[in-house]
């Protein structure tokens, strides 16, 4: 079936205007959204860090608290957080809260303690074999000398925060390599074995126990 001019003329303005009222309920949602964002922003203060001793005392972190340090960080944080997480957890019974809690307790300080090691040995390791030229004692044999500046980079005659820099990258990237063996090596077998280890021991058992809540619903059915 044609069309005449003038229907068409009406679809095409019918079409226009639908648009246009769709555009402008779209453009009163956004406006207040983006009133807001600017407000907010606007009212960020601007940070502008002078005193030395906050500066001295972040670029020491920086310094200090390599990979191995930042694993125990993590671990530290993960054991006070995901065990209570998992006993928190209403959707399962009792005893599945213990295992769950308990492997969680194994797996996060097997984890932690064989990432701090793996970390710190790799990072010792690259030291030993990086140290600067001007360090080597003439007394050494050739075999003894290679060995000591194999991994020293170019042009790095002294002790140098670049060149520890250095050092904790290189050993933090071996160890990252190293650890996908040790995860399945290590972490896993002893995981498990300590989680049996919580699981079956009374003294732990009990402590479990106390930590999901179990006693104290007990006492409350037995008042009850």
């Amino acid at each position: 079936m044609l069309k005449s001019p003038n229907i068409e003329a009406i679809s095409q303005l019918d079409y226009l205007y639908s648009s246009g009222y769709v555009v402008m309920h779209v453009t009163k949602i956004i406006s207040p959204i983006e009133s807001a964002a600017k407000t907010l922003y606007n009212r960020i203060p601007d940070v502008n860090i002078s005193k030395n001793s906050v500066i001295n005392s972040v670029a020491y972190i920086g310094r200090k608290w390599t990979s191995p340090q930042q694993r125990l960080i993590m671990g530290a944080t993960a054991v006070f957080m995901q065990p209570v997480i998992d006993a928190k957890n209403k959707h399962v019974d009792n005893e599945t809260k213990k295992v769950s809690v308990a492997k969680t307790i194994s797996k996060i300080v097997i984890g932690t303690l064989t990432g701090f090691a793996v970390r710190y040995l790799c990072i010792k390791g690259i030291k030993s074999c990086s140290v600067p030229l001007e360090e080597i004692s003439k007394e050494l044999k050739p075999f003894a000398k290679k060995m000591k500046t194999i991994l020293t980079p170019d042009g790095y005659l002294k002790e140098s925060d670049e060149l520890q820099q250095y050092r904790n990258t290189m050993g933090t990237l071996i160890s990252l390599g190293i650890m996908l063996f040790t995860n399945f090596a290590i972490d896993a077998p002893l995981t498990n074995k300590m989680t049996n280890f919580l699981i079956k021991k009374p003294e732990t058992k009990q402590m479990l126990s106390k930590f999901i809540g179990e006693e104290k619903k007990a006492e409350k059915g037995d008042k009850s």
